[in-house]
């Protein structure tokens, strides 16, 4: 289900067309980046040098595999010369190259988000941490519809953002003193380069002699004006995008790009790829279906050669928990014919419904990752409780100890810490060997080391009493009392300015403390009618496995793990096996209850929903709920109006993945009994019982 051998004939147009601007509407699964890098190798042989075309996308990783796509087609040397980057790293060359006409060094300095945040709140002269991430979010989008501050202060509607608008102002006074930037201003600051100086404009302009941008839907309103002024007047560039994939005007992009292309270009040609080398028939039925119910800018519809393949599956669930019970039943009937982990993706629209599927994973020992949002493991307060636990496991683990030294804060400052880690270095030991160092009394005050040593035997103490503490309560005691000792939940309380939101950090943290408990086993089970207890571990012995999850969790893409994805960031990817879940009203579409569902905003977010489909390769689940959570409460769930614009009643049925693989399961022993039966008929051969391949260890 690759990319075809040879292009087709849409894709070749696309690539033969040199002269002029031209919009490659790219339907999900149609070979885009191919597209994209045949066009380069043709560029090349038309006669451009490698430096003068520029491929711009909007991630790191979308830029590098384009790198290597363009390095396997045109051979290393050629496309080390190439210009590939995002649209940012690209304004960074040009403010490093020309940003002294705005009045900026070559050496400025880029500010990320913690920098930002930091830097309204002295702007704003404010310690609300809260009210100076709203300001950063106006003003990040204020920026990315190319208002300057000045602008921003004509245009506000009301109290709030007039004084946004103001610290907007003096924030970019600083930004200015400092000889910093932020994020946006690597495109508002470009643009605002190439717009005065007319010098720069015609450098650039010679520079780039052909443009082609990926994912042009997801452009935002300065990023249209650079890439205007970046081509000029001859207009020789390629965008590449699909109106039914914009699903970020949350963050400022526009489908309205789109739109102007033919108004500002009337030469455009416009060239749409609607074979699909992804997705079986019933799934592009699907997809199509859904996605026809949106006004359309320009005419495409999806097809493939693929065939049918199987119906897309509606599964109705009882609540959560169930939906979460029917995914596992659902990966482990695909697993048992065959399918590796990460075959299977887990799709929804909002970060907290990865939560019960993270529980139900690791009650069946299913290995996973969380894309797009945060993992229960990557929570801060899960990462400040791990990094002790590592430290019981492994003292000379200097990142848990720093972590866990500082985590609630006791007293010990930054300079101790810093005359605790000169003096390990010195020595060659880890910081926690450094903390009993006689000789260190010569480096810290009394006080510096009195603190340090009580930290120390409070950790050799916790250490003892996690070896010796064996069984789920009593688990649960020793860690509760542990969490008490140092004053977690009052750190918590006073980190936030919001009560709700340090409740809800103290509720993962107790959810952290019963999982490890439940780990440390001796609970009484049911198994086939015989009640039996779970094997005891200590805590210290559970502790090990921390590391365990953490390493999964930080290693590369092709480990073998089941993905857990925000439908935002599965664009662009695809899975043999998707769910996509919670697919009722107020959760796809979103509608939170004080919102207006306008007509723009239910057409992204049936864009998201047709993005969710187009995931998948081979089987698609699409999971409702009858009855959801809505905060503390539990409401009717209603299906979502998707549902029924997939059109489902026509090509496919309601499953139940248990019965599936149930079926599965009795199929495989049937196998092995044929094979068993064969084995015993069989003269003077070697008489072997067959275990199932699928069930084989």
């Amino acid at each position: 289900m690759n990319a075809p051998a040879t292009l087709n004939p849409a894709q070749m147009q696309a690539v033969h067309h040199l002269d002029g601007p031209c919009l490659v509407l790219a339907g999900a699964g149609s070979g885009k980046t191919r597209v994209i890098t045949h066009k380069i190798a043709r560029l090349l042989q038309a006669g451009l040098a490698p430096a003068q075309i520029a491929a711009i996308t909007f991630t790191n990783k979308a830029a590098a595999e384009m790198r290597e796509r363009a390095k396997a087609l045109i051979g290393p040397r050629a496309a080390k010369h190439l210009v590939i980057a995002t649209f940012h790293s690209l304004g960074v060359r040009l403010l490093r190259e020309d940003g002294a006409a705005l009045g900026l060094k070559p050496q400025f300095s880029i500010f990320d988000a913690d920098d930002v945040l930091g830097l309204l709140k002295e702007a704003g002269a404010t310690t609300d941490a809260a009210l100076a991430r709203r300001w950063q979010w106006t003003i990040s989008l204020w920026k990315n519809q190319g208002l300057n501050a000045e602008r921003a202060a004509a245009a506000a509607r009301h109290d709030d953002e007039r004084v946004a608008a103001r610290v907007m102002q003096r924030y970019e006074e600083r930004l200015a003193a400092y000889q910093a930037v932020d994020f946006d201003d690597l495109i508002g600051l470009p643009l605002k380069l190439l717009e005065r100086e007319a010098a720069v404009r015609a450098k650039w302009q010679q520079a780039l002699r052909h443009v082609l941008v990926d994912e042009y839907q997801d452009t935002n309103a300065t990023q249209y004006e650079l890439l205007k002024l970046l081509v000029g007047e001859r207009a020789h560039f390629t965008a590449v995008g699909d109106d039914d994939q914009s699903i970020y005007g949350w963050r400022g992009a526009t489908i309205e790009n789109l739109r102007r292309l033919p108004q500002d270009f009337p030469q455009l040609t416009v060239i749409p790829l609607e074979q699909n080398y992804r997705s079986t028939g019933r799934i592009l039925q699907a997809a199509n279906a859904v996605i026809g119910h949106n006004p359309k800018l320009f005419e495409k519809k999806l097809w493939s050669d693929l065939g049918d393949g199987e119906p897309v599956h509606l599964v109705e669930c009882d609540g959560e928990e169930h939906e979460a019970e029917r995914a596992v039943a659902f990966v482990q009937s695909r697993r048992a014919a065959g399918a590796a982990l990460r075959d299977f993706a887990i799709l929804y629209r909002a970060n907290h419904q990865a939560k019960s599927f993270e529980k139900a994973l690791r009650r069946a020992n299913l290995p996973y990752k969380v894309s797009g949002g945060q993992s229960f493991f990557d929570r801060a307060e899960i990462k400040d409780l791990c990094a002790w636990l590592r430290l019981l496991v492994n003292p000379d683990d200097d990142p848990a100890f720093l972590r866990a030294v500082a985590t609630p804060k006791r007293g010990i400052g930054h300079q101790t810490l810093t005359s605790l880690g000169e003096f390990a270095s010195k020595w060659k030991t880890s910081l926690y060997e450094a903390l009993f160092a006689e000789s260190l009394a010569t480096q810290l005050s009394a006080r510096a080391l009195g603190s340090l040593h009580e930290f120390g035997r409070y950790v050799n103490e916790l250490e003892h009493q996690a070896r010796q503490t064996v069984g789920h309560e009593d688990a649960k005691a020793l860690l509760l009392q542990w969490l008490k000792d140092i004053g977690y939940e009052q750190h918590l309380l006073d980190g936030e300015d919001n009560e709700k939101v340090a409740a809800a950090r103290w509720g993962n943290v107790l959810d952290f403390v019963d999982w490890i408990a439940k780990r440390c086993g001796g609970e009484i089970e049911n198994d086939g009618g015989l009640t039996v207890e779970t094997e005891k571990k200590s805590v210290l012995e559970v502790a090990q496995t921390i590391s365990v999850i953490i390493s999964l969790a930080e290693r590369g893409d092709d480990q073998d793990v089941v993905t857990l994805s925000t439908l935002h960031a599965s664009k662009g990817l695809e899975w043999p096996h998707v769910m996509l879940a919670g697919v009722n009203e107020g959760l796809l579409p979103f509608k939170a209850d004080d919102d207006d569902m306008t007509p723009q905003r239910l057409e992204e977010e049936r864009r998201l929903m047709y993005v969710g489909i187009t995931r998948a390769r081979l089987t698609l689940q699409v999971s409702v709920l009858r009855r959801r959570k809505k905060g503390r409460d539990t409401v009717p769930g209603v299906p979502s109006r998707f549902v029924a614009e997939m059109k489902l009643h026509e090509a496919g049925a309601k499953l139940d993945p248990r019965e599936k693989l149930k079926a599965l399961r009795e199929a495989a022993a049937r196998r092995a009994a044929r094979s068993t039966s064969s084995g015993a008929r069989g003269s003077g051969a070697a008489r072997t019982q067959l275990r199932p391949a699928a069930f084989a260890s």
